[in-house]
Order: structure tokens, then C-alpha cells, then sequence
């Protein structure tokens, strides 16, 4: 297992080697400094999101430790509960995507919360944009033409996940068409 260090929201995978390792395996985290990584040209540690690190330590990929000591899956689920708004249900999305292997990233650069890629980042361009809901959040006709036109502006489809229970999640697509 590759090992990593908690700081503060952060994971880092300081060994070169496992970053570009990392990364090769799914398109994991980020090397800093390196906007458009290639595997060959990871030279640098890696930053995981807190989801993809709980994701890579329930599946044994990595260790995590903070001030030397290691986190169990337990105190990582803790963790990232107090970051994220809706963690369950976010985390629930998210490992349905990579469970049938999707690369799927933050996406907040889109306004929403997760851009998911069939193949991976600098490979193709992520064909969908994710917002999670809850069961009971209102979706307003204002929430679906603004998602619908994000979608539309940067060439995506919009998907409302709504995780029902435990495991299970409802997908809504929208797609824009010309007439």
C-alpha cells in the first residue's frame, strides 16, 4: 500500500513513485504544479481530495496517516464530514461512478459538484456534469435551466444523482436540443 500524509483538507502522496502510480491506476488526485499531467512527467507529490483518499483507503490502495499516527476508514469518514455538506451522499455518487470505472473529479470549476470522464482528464474531455440532491431538496425551474445551460455552454450533460437509501441512487438527465 502507498502511504499518505493527512494536512489539514488535504491528502498528500509524498513518494514520487507512488504519486505517478496513483495517478496511472485512475487518474488520481493532482500533481502540484502540473495543470495538464502526463504519467511520464509526474515528478511531484500528488494531492488527493478527501473522497478519492477515503475511496483509495476502503480499498486498500493507500494508508493515510496524520501527525504519524494512521486514520481508519472510520476517522476518515469523520474527516470528511466536517468538509463536505452532504458527505453520504456525495461519497455514495462518487463511488458508484469509480466502482464501474468512471474517473469522476470535483467540479467545482463547473459549478456543480462532480465532472465525471470515461477515460480520463487530458484523454477526453468529461462528458458529464453531477449535482447531487436530496429526496426532499426542491429542484426549482430555475435550477434546471441553469444546469442545463452550464451543460450545454461547456458541451455536457447535467445529471441530478439522488441517492435513495443506502446504496441506491437516482439518475435525472437533461439534454438541450437545438430545434
Amino acid at each position: 500500500m502507498m502511504k499518505s500524509e493527512l494536512i489539514e483538507n488535504r491528502i498528500i502522496v509524498w513518494n514520487i513513485n507512488d504519486s505517478r502510480k496513483l495517478f496511472s491506476q485512475g487518474y488520481y488526485g493532482k500533481p502540484i504544479g502540473i495543470p495538464k499531467p502526463k504519467i511520464e512527467e509526474i515528478d511531484v507529490p500528488l494531492i488527493l481530495d478527501l473522497i478519492e483518499g477515503l475511496y483509495l483507503l476502503e480499498n486498500k490502495k493507500i494508508t493515510i496517516t496524520k501527525s504519524k499516527q494512521k486514520i481508519t476508514v472510520k476517522q476518515m469518514i469523520e474527516v470528511c464530514k466536517k468538509e463536505y455538506h452532504n458527505f453520504d451522499k456525495k461519497y455514495l455518487v462518487y463511488k458508484n461512478f469509480r466502482d464501474k470505472g468512471y474517473i469522476i473529479n470535483p467540479g467545482i470549476k463547473f459549478g456543480c459538484d462532480f465532472a465525471v470522464y470515461e477515460k480520463g482528464p487530458g484523454i477526453d474531455h468529461a462528458p458529464y456534469l453531477i449535482q447531487v440532491y436530496n429526496r426532499n431538496e426542491h429542484i426549482t425551474t430555475t435550477g434546471i435551466v441553469l444546469a442545463g445551460r452550464l451543460a450545454t455552454t461547456v458541451r455536457k450533460q447535467f445529471i441530478f444523482a439522488i441517492p435513495k437509501g443506502k446504496d441506491k441512487i437516482d439518475f435525472l438527465a437533461l439534454d438541450w436540443w437545438k430545434a
